[in-house]
């Protein structure tokens, strides 16, 4: 890609230039070099992508659930065959490692895999005889026009915790990319060209807060996912309300583990590292928190230090690298910001990520693991999502009271437990006000067949993404209940 690419929306089944006169520049974060430019959107493109998307919803609909998925079989394939271009591209424009940008699309292809089972998903329920003569059923047919406005976090992923399952189940599709990351979207939709797809089945809307506001705005926008931090999602929230639409919106996290003195420490230690600072800890369930019980304390303090010292960070396209940079310069001044306020707070670095960098040669938006030890609970830090390869370390006397810290938390997306004992697991699994629990388990994603849980401020609506809950958020339920005069004139 030359510093000179600018970017297209896809709807109708063609690529087209933005109405916008503003545009982004797409960095690598790992070079500083420009990648592309990204428009940052205008009502008018959405209103456009919308029109393309309600023309192809009637045709579209009345294609068979059966026909559908051939699309999705299909789409499985290519995704498959261009893993490693897709993962370059992510990498390239993420910062991630190669390692995990392939793991990040094997997680889309699976919920590519899931929605191809649609005739099965879809199916409602019927009971004869509800009265003399009269049956009922419940039948699902799908929304509409709907809409996802995707993160940076996860390029290729979170996109397809939505589109297979909202094409599969007979709507139409608008993807709004993130703006710091659209070349990942950029090159699934030219692969997607591949499919033919009827035109407007699937569209991509590039830009920022105007094309968010119009699509959710917009009548015939049924419905919209969102993921990404919890303020803009209680926005997304409040306002696809405001405008009648059904909305589920994943928001940001506080994670934590517990780990017990009975914990293997040496699997603990590796897990648990691995989760705070893979990805550079930008992810919404990697680890920030490690509440340390009892006996543990000064063992896995010491573990954990010198697992994170040995992490190699660099530019992700290096196969020896272990940890890419943060998505941005702003970004990486953030997290920094807040290490110095912890600090200055009360907590003790153990591990300074801000000091002796060296990674990418005075280029890129380089941190190393940071460890924070007795972060205060009247720290700032406690209660931030720093998004940031950072781990706090906060002491607990007992399982009862690392319990107790790690439910102060405002927000549920995800906790984990280390131990061998199935009581305290068990006791664990039943308490925390969490949506995914680890046991044992340092990142508890959820396959894709089941559905993505957070709770409280990590999570907007009732139905999540992914799996059964992905059916239910995009088709309605429809009852029907039918006498028929024939039954009816041997009754009278």
């Amino acid at each position: 890609m030359t510093n000179t690419v600018a970017l297209r929306n896809h709807f109708g089944g063609e690529w087209k230039p933005s109405n916008s006169a503003e545009s982004l520049g797409v960095m690598n974060p790992a070079t500083s070099e420009l990648l592309a430019r990204v428009p940052l959107g205008a009502p008018g493109d959405v209103d456009a992508a919308v029109r393309a998307a309600a023309a192809a919803y009637p045709d579209w609909r009345r294609t068979p659930p059966q026909d559908r998925i051939q699309y999705l079989f299909k789409l499985k394939q290519l995704l498959e065959d261009n893993v490693e271009e897709i993962a370059r591209i992510c990498t390239k424009e993420n910062g991630k490692t190669l390692t995990e940008s392939r793991a990040e699309l094997r997680r889309a292809i699976e919920n590519v895999e899931v929605a191809c089972g649609i005739p099965t998903l879809m199916q409602g329920y019927n009971l004869e005889d509800v009265a003399s003569g009269i049956d009922e059923m419940m039948i699902r047919q799908p929304l509409g026009v709907t809409a996802a406005i995707a993160p940076f976090n996860f390029p290729v992923m979170i996109p397809f915790w939505f589109l297979p399952y909202a094409i599969a189940c007979g709507n139409t599709f608008i993807l709004k990319p993130s703006e710091r990351v659209p070349l990942t979207s950029q090159k699934v939709f030219e692969l997607m060209e591949k499919l033919k797809l009827p035109p407007g089945v699937v569209n991509m809307v590039h830009g920022g807060k105007p094309v968010v506001d119009a699509l959710l705005a917009h009548p015939d926008v049924r419905a919209i996912s969102f993921v990404g931090s919890t303020p803009v999602a209680k926005y997304v929230y409040a306002q696809g309300a405001v405008h009648g639409k059904r909305v589920q919106c994943q928001g940001g996290a506080k994670n934590h583990v517990l780990v017990l003195d009975d914990a293997d420490l040496e699997t603990s230690t590796r897990i648990i590292s691995d989760s705070a600072f893979g990805c550079a800890g930008q992810r919404c369930l990697a680890v920030s928190v490690a509440v340390v019980v009892g006996e543990a304390q000064n063992k896995f303090k010491e573990s954990i230090v010198n697992a994170a010292s040995a992490i190699h960070v660099g530019n992700g396209l290096d196969d020896s690298v272990q940890m890419g940079p943060v998505i941005t310069p702003e970004s990486k001044a953030r997290i920094e910001s807040l290490i110095a306020k912890g600090a200055s707070e009360g907590a003790q670095p153990l591990l300074d990520g801000r000091f002796g960098n060296g990674a990418g040669n005075g280029k890129g938006n380089f941190l190393k693991p940071t460890i924070l030890d007795n972060v205060p609970s009247s720290s700032s830090l406690s209660t931030i999502e720093i998004f940031g390869p950072v781990l706090s370390l906060v002491p607990a006397k007992t399982l009862e009271e690392g319990i107790e810290i790690l439910s102060r938390s405002p927000y549920g997306n995800m906790a984990s437990i280390f131990t061998s004992s199935g009581a305290s697991a068990r006791k664990f699994r039943y308490e925390v006000p969490a949506g995914n629990v680890g046991i044992n388990i340092g990142v508890a994603a959820p396959m894709a067949y089941f559905p993505f849980s957070g709770w409280r401020d990590s999570f907007l609506g009732v139905l999540h993404g992914q799996g059964r809950d992905a059916i239910e958020f995009y088709t309605d339920k429809k009852i029907v209940v039918e006498r028929w005069p024939k039954a009816w004139s041997r009754k009278f």
